[in-house]
């Protein structure tokens, strides 16, 4: 059976659909396998052996819906669920199943502050596309596949490996990214090497944060390493501090334990880290009892409110705890 599936964005998403990949090709191994994203995320999936076939797009569906068309799909997975994936079906023409999006229930949780979206983790609701096929969940982490030449020669920064933090200096949205202070607040505390990872749009503030902490041995990455590269920093470390990120779903790939702190977003939208059989290794930081949290499904570029309150008023007493307990379950050494 021929399929294509469908996620088109972003980091985080894409990522978390890579366990529907890989359980329909394990449990179908005569499946043909192709996916569709945009190619800004092609990195995500480029090197993933349970896809026979990455399609990718700039802007428009109308750039391969002619490949498409000629391949002939027996089915089309959609995990994204939008006005685009819409139209891409009715082009192809072919059987399809779409995950539920839940996307009046995130309405009443942003607008009204009623939850009434069900305690399901994204990834399950992914795998009800596939339920009529009989493929199922194998408790298994996401996927992120890296290469001999993604390696970074970890000696040449002084550093060893899960012998230091990761912290993911930036966010699709401001209102999901940790503010400076913060972070300040947080790392003052922390004995052991801190690495910096984000893209060219997070150099600033990781310059900021590293004049602000020079009596820390830090390794700034931010702008300097690829998507790739910052995964195998990932893998290499102790722990990753993180807000809702795409980062933070690459490090539960690797069972990597994580330190979430939350603005805007909650994690009652089902895109907290992803560790089926060990959640233990994951802690979820909030501000609780806002009267504007969550303010959007996805965020925003600064606070509607102007306070941020979702984020200054964090607790950095138990996130610097949490960090703590990590380290010391994993031997980290002190600087």
């Amino acid at each position: 059976m021929k399929f294509l599936i469908v996620r088109f964005s972003s980091i985080g998403d894409v990522v978390l659909t890579t366990p529907v990949v890989r359980c329909i090709k394990e449990q179908q191994p005569e499946a043909i396998i192709h996916f569709i994203t945009k190619k800004s995320y092609k990195a995500v999936l480029d090197a993933n052996p349970y896809i026979d076939q990455l399609i990718t797009i700039e802007h428009s569906i109308d750039e391969v819906l002619e490949t498409l068309k000629e391949n002939n799909y027996d089915f089309v997975i959609d995990l994204h669920h939008n006005i685009r994936t819409f139209r891409l079906k009715r082009s192809l023409k072919r059987p399809s199943s779409a995950f539920p999006k839940k996307n009046f229930s995130k309405f009443l949780l942003t607008t009204f502050k009623l939850n009434r979206l069900p305690k399901v983790h994204v990834v399950d609701r992914y795998f009800e596309t596939v339920k009529q096929f009989k493929i199922v969940p194998d408790n298994k982490p996401a996927d992120f596949f890296l290469t001999e030449k993604d390696e970074l020669e970890l000696s040449d920064y002084a550093l060893l490996p899960k012998q230091y933090l990761a912290v993911s200096m930036g966010a699709q949205f401001a209102t999901k990214q940790m503010p400076i202070l913060l972070l300040k607040k947080v790392l003052t505390q922390i004995d052991c090497p801190i690495v910096l990872l984000g893209g060219d749009v997070d150099v600033a503030r990781a310059d900021e944060l590293t004049s602000q902490l020079t009596n820390k041995k830090i390794i700034n990455f931010c702008g300097t390493v690829t998507l790739k590269q910052s995964a195998f920093l990932l893998k290499q470390s102790a722990l990753l501090l993180t807000g809702d990120t795409g980062l933070m779903h690459i490090a539960s790939c690797f069972e990597i334990p994580i330190v979430s702190v939350w603005g805007n977003t909650v994690p009652d939208f089902g895109m907290y880290a992803y560790y089926p059989t060990k959640p233990e290794l994951a802690t979820i930081h909030e501000v609780k009892g806002l009267s504007c949290r969550p303010c959007s499904k996805i965020g925003y570029q600064k606070c509607p409110k102007k306070h941020f309150n979702c984020m200054n008023l964090q607790d950095e007493t138990k996130i610097i705890e949490a960090i703590t307990k990590f380290l010391q379950k994993t031997n980290v050494s002190t600087q």
